[in-house]
């Protein structure tokens, strides 16, 4: 039976049917790789920013559309929409579905309201944002705070 209720106990399913946890040593080595994934998460979330920027920067190498196209955004072709393709424009859609992933499976970890599994993905994400995405000397935004998008 699925727990509707946050609960603290050892015995928890996570993601899959063979991913059970029964002793202590077992959960803790759960609890270890749910942290592990989250600070994975935040690493790759970085990446991606950084893809972002350098495709940026490649677009904005190419000249602008015309100005018809620019009073008419809906009027542009798929292929010219965003400036020419590149390799950093597939870099960063390849390193988006990766983190898409990842982001969706913790949070269907965390859907197991397992509260060590919680806590676990919690300080993952927050120390992985600590360590690979404050200080950083380029001007990266975030567009979305959510953790699975």
């Amino acid at each position: 039976m699925m727990h509707m209720t946050f609960y603290w106990g050892k015995k928890v399913t996570l993601l899959f049917d063979f991913w059970r946890t029964d002793s202590w040593a077992s959960y803790a080595i759960t609890l270890l790789a749910c942290f592990i994934f989250a600070l994975f998460y935040q690493y790759m979330e970085d990446r991606r920013q950084r893809f972002r920027i350098i495709s940026a920067s490649f677009r904005r190498n190419y000249p602008s559309p015309p100005s018809a196209a620019v009073n008419a955004p809906l009027l542009y072709t798929f292929p010219t929409v965003g400036g020419k393709w590149n390799s950093a424009r597939f870099a960063t859609a390849i390193v988006f579905g990766i983190n898409s992933a990842i982001g969706y499976m913790l949070m269907l970890a965390v859907m197991s309201f397992n509260g060590g599994v919680f806590v676990a993905i919690v300080l993952g994400l927050a120390i992985g944002y600590l360590l690979f995405r404050i200080g950083d000397e380029d001007d990266v935004t975030v567009d979305n705070p959510c953790a699975c998008a």
